[in-house]
């Protein structure tokens, strides 16, 4: 399958699905606000790997937001560990939480949090919850694409409500008496405001534009990249014909993105070692050497002539990101960069020999591009 091919199929399902979803996803934005405003927090889960990158990346973004003016909120992320993931839920989940569930496996873990009143959100017919979202695909690279959009989409406009206390009151099943301690929080819930709908029809509108930004943005890294991938996808192809591995990182976002990959590339055979998997290994080697050496040395302790590391930086220019595509270089490896902005350090330097480009500077749309190139580059190898 040729670039042109995988992107036209998803521009039309991204098309579709948020043109179909704008609405239920702006109500959405408001029920969550509401639950956030309680004291309520975000629990995301999923067994599959697939499903554990989505459930870890949407935590990190609520937690730490990366855009200027955005507040942190609280979220936790369940990856099933020890096959059990609706008993996980069953500790923690509170009423006033949000549970969103991630994989065709989640249906006890929702059953779980909807007896413990959450507010349920699930990616897959089937799963129980008051609100699913089923991306108008069965490509299981497509739907991840279009769930990491909409889940970033909620992390947005979720804001908007906390601008406008009067939408926060009188409207959410239990009645907000007073902001108490997540004041600090929300800075703005003293103003007002009482017309739902038209914020509503605000948010299902932003819905629309962010769905076409990325498209738009998706379009320009798959076409302007569209022979770096290929000659990546070669090279990547000889490495796993000649018995060499793959080796992908990426800090915060970029790390459940580096997860995804390697899920990918095993489901298909291939092996391939997620850097950003063992938090002993992370947190060793930051706490006794430095957070700038925690790829690097895994890539010596890991790589070997012939293997390939995969590195996904939205800015470039991240010193640890730097540090291991230079260690990969002097142990003979190939490397391949996806990088956001301008491209940073990586493309300005020339540090990798394979960069993909996604030319923005708005962190979710660059890992929504970026999740669309690392999967073609996954179609690609074969």
């Amino acid at each position: 399958m040729t670039v042109a091919e995988l992107l036209a199929e998803r521009t039309e399902c991204n098309a579709r699905f948020f043109e179909e979803s704008a609405d239920r996803l702006a109500r959405v934005c408001h029920l969550m606000a509401e639950r956030f405003a309680r004291g309520g927090r975000l629990i995301a889960f999923g067994s599959s790997p697939t499903a554990r990158s989505d459930a870890r990346h949407v935590a990190v973004e609520f937690v730490h937001p990366v855009i200027v003016g955005k507040r942190a909120l609280p979220a936790l992320a369940f990856a099933g560990e020890g096959g059990d993931l609706g008993g996980q839920v069953s500790l923690i989940a509170a009423p006033d939480d949000v549970a969103m569930g991630f994989g065709a496996d989640c249906d006890d873990a929702v059953a779980v949090a909807r007896r413990r009143g959450c507010l349920t959100i699930a990616f897959s017919p089937g799963a129980g919850a008051e609100w699913e979202f089923d991306p108008p695909t069965s490509d299981p690279c497509i739907r991840q694409e279009l769930i990491e959009t909409l889940y970033h989409v909620l992390w947005e406009l979720v804001h908007v409500f906390f601008e406008h206390r009067g939408l926060l009151e009188g409207r959410s099943e239990r009645r907000i008496h007073d902001a108490g301690a997540s004041s600090f929080l929300y800075p703005f819930l003293d103003e007002r405001e009482s017309d739902v709908d038209a914020v509503l029809e605000d948010v299902r509108r932003s819905v629309l534009m962010k769905a076409a930004d990325v498209g738009a943005l998706r379009e320009q890294t798959l076409t302007d990249n569209a022979s770096v991938l290929a000659d990546a996808a070669n090279a990547l192809h000889a490495s796993f014909e000649r018995g060499g591995k793959l080796l992908a990182l990426g800090n915060g976002g970029s790390a459940t993105d580096a997860m995804d990959v390697v899920a990918d590339f095993r489901a298909g055979g291939h092996p391939a070692i997620d850097l950003t998997e063992d938090p002993g290994i992370l947190t060793a080697i930051a706490n006794d050497i430095g957070v700038e050496a925690i790829f690097s040395r895994q890539v010596i302790a890991y790589g070997g002539a012939g293997d390939v590391v995969l590195a996904l930086s939205t800015s470039g220019n991240s010193g640890n990101v730097i540090h291991a595509l230079a260690e990969a270089r002097r142990r003979g490896l190939a490397t391949i960069a996806m990088v956001g902005y301008d491209g940073g350090r990586v493309a300005d330097e020339a540090l990798a020999d394979h960069v993909v480009i996604t030319r923005s500077e708005h962190i979710p749309r660059i890992q929504e591009a970026q999740a669309s190139a690392y999967h073609a580059l996954v179609e690609l190898v074969g």
